[in-house]
C-alpha cells in the first residue's frame, strides 16, 4: 500500500470548502486549483456526497474527471450512514456516486465517520462486506474508513474487519494529546495493525491559522507561518501516508503547496514547540468545534451550530463586538437561535469531536442573547 504513494508529495486536496459564488462552487475557480495542484506534482483528492449538499462530487466529475486523465489522479470517495438504510441501498448509491464523480472506481472508498454506534449500523448493513465485495468488481481500489472516536473502537473495528487497508483519523497538534479526540492513541492503533494513515482536520478547521497574537507571535518567533506548522505536523509521523487540507481559494492552495512540494519533517524541537503551543491554546477554553457542519443538515430548529460555536470562542479569545454582531446580523438572521435548541440530540449523536452540544448551545444563548 504505502508505495501506492509518493512519499515526498503528501498534501491532499480535501473537497470539502470548495470556493462558492452564492449557492453554488465556482467551478472556474477549482479548474484552475485542480490543474494547478497536479501540476505541482500532487494527485491526491478527497469528497463524500455530503459535502456541499452533493456539489463536492459534481465538482470532481466537472473540473477534474471530465478534464484530466483517469491515471492523472487519485480519488476517495465515501459511503456515508444517512445515506443508506439497508444493505440493498448501499450499491445503488455507490453507483450515483462513480456517475457523478464521472470515474468508473475509486482509487480508496471508506466507511466514513466511523463511531461506535455508526459502526454497529455499517455491520448491520453488512456495508464492509459490499465494499470488499466491489473492491473484488474492480470498482474500489482499496477499502478503508475515517474515524471519529476512542481509540479501543478504532481497535475493534481493525480486529473485526482486518481487510481494511488504510484509515483516515483526525490529527493535529492540538488534538494530539486530546482525551475527547485521542488522535496519538488512535495513530498507535493504526501502526499496531500496519494501516497506513491519511489525516484530517491538520488545521482543524481553520483554528490552528487564527491563532490569538500571544500564540501568533510565538509561531511567527519560530519562523513559521501558523498553516505551515500545522501541516507539517500532521505529515511528521513515519506512517501518515497523506494529509488533507480543505483548500477554499487559489491562495491557500499556493501557500499550502509552498509548505508541503519539499515536505520536511519537523525536527525534536519544533515537535515540542507545537505541543507547547497546544497547551497554551487550550488553557483559553475554547469549544473543539471543527466546523465540518454534520450536525447542520439534521437540527431541527435549522440552528447553524459550527457559525455560533465560532462565535463563541471568537469572544471568548478576542473579546471584541464583531462576535455579537455576526451572532444576531448573520448566523441567526435567517436561522435558529441558541436558545431555540430542543435538546432532541441528534447534534451529538453525529458530532465526530463528541461535544456536548446541547449545553454549549444553552452556555452561547446565555452569553448572546441575554
Amino acid at each position: 500500500m504505502k508505495q501506492f504513494f509518493n512519499e515526498q508529495k503528501k498534501l491532499g486536496f480535501g473537497m470539502m470548502r470548495l470556493p462558492m459564488v452564492g449557492g453554488d462552487v465556482n467551478y472556474d475557480e477549482v479548474s484552475r486549483m485542480v490543474d494547478e495542484f497536479l501540476a505541482a506534482g500532487f494527485n491526491y483528492f478527497d469528497t463524500a456526497h455530503g459535502y456541499l449538499g452533493g456539489l463536492s462530487e459534481v465538482a470532481v466529475g466537472r473540473c477534474l474527471s471530465a478534464r484530466h486523465e483517469r491515471s492523472e489522479f487519485l480519488l476517495t470517495d465515501k459511503l456515508t450512514e444517512p445515506y443508506f438504510k439497508r444493505e440493498e441501498d448501499i450499491r445503488p448509491f455507490f453507483e450515483s456516486q462513480l456517475a457523478t464523480c464521472g470515474v468508473d472506481y475509486f482509487d480508496f472508498y471508506l466507511m466514513h465517520a466511523q463511531s461506535k454506534s455508526i459502526f454497529a449500523h455499517f455491520k448491520r448493513c453488512h456495508a464492509y462486506e459490499t465494499a470488499f465485495a466491489l473492491k473484488a468488481e474492480g470498482k474500489i481500489k482499496h477499502v478503508g474508513l475515517s474515524f471519529h472516536d476512542k481509540a479501543e473502537v478504532l481497535e475493534e473495528i481493525l480486529c473485526t474487519y482486518p481487510q481494511v487497508e488504510l484509515v483516515q483519523i483526525q490529527l493535529n497538534y492540538l488534538d494530539y494529546e486530546d482525551a475527547a479526540v485521542q488522535s496519538r492513541l488512535c495513530l498507535e492503533v493504526c501502526r499496531r495493525h500496519g494501516k497506513p494513515v491519511v489525516i484530517m482536520e491538520p488545521i482543524k478547521g481553520g483554528s490552528l491559522v487564527n491563532l490569538t497574537p500571544d500564540v501568533l507571535a510565538e509561531v511567527q518567533k519560530a519562523g513559521f507561518d501558523p498553516a505551515e506548522l500545522a501541516l507539517r505536523f500532521a505529515a511528521t509521523p513515519d506512517d501518515v501516508m497523506m494529509v488533507l487540507s480543505g483548500m477554499s481559494s487559489e491562495a491557500q492552495m499556493q501557500a499550502n503547496i509552498s509548505y508541503m512540494r519539499d515536505f520536511v519533517p519537523l525536527n525534536e524541537q519544533e515537535w515540542a514547540l507545537s505541543q507547547r503551543l497546544a497547551d497554551v491554546i487550550r488553557s483559553k477554553n475554547a469549544i473543539a468545534c471543527t466546523a465540518c457542519r454534520y450536525c447542520v443538515e439534521g437540527c431541527p430548529m435549522h440552528i447553524s451550530i459550527p457559525d455560533l460555536f465560532a462565535c463563541m470562542n471568537s469572544k471568548m479569545l478576542f473579546h471584541n463586538w464583531n462576535a455579537d454582531y455576526y451572532y444576531h446580523s448573520v448566523h441567526t438572521a435567517h436561522n435558529g437561535k441558541a436558545s431555540q435548541c430542543i435538546r432532541c440530540g441528534k447534534c451529538e449523536h453525529i458530532c465526530p469531536q463528541h461535544l456536548p452540544i446541547r449545553d454549549l448551545l444553552a452556555t452561547v444563548a446565555k452569553e448572546f442573547e441575554h
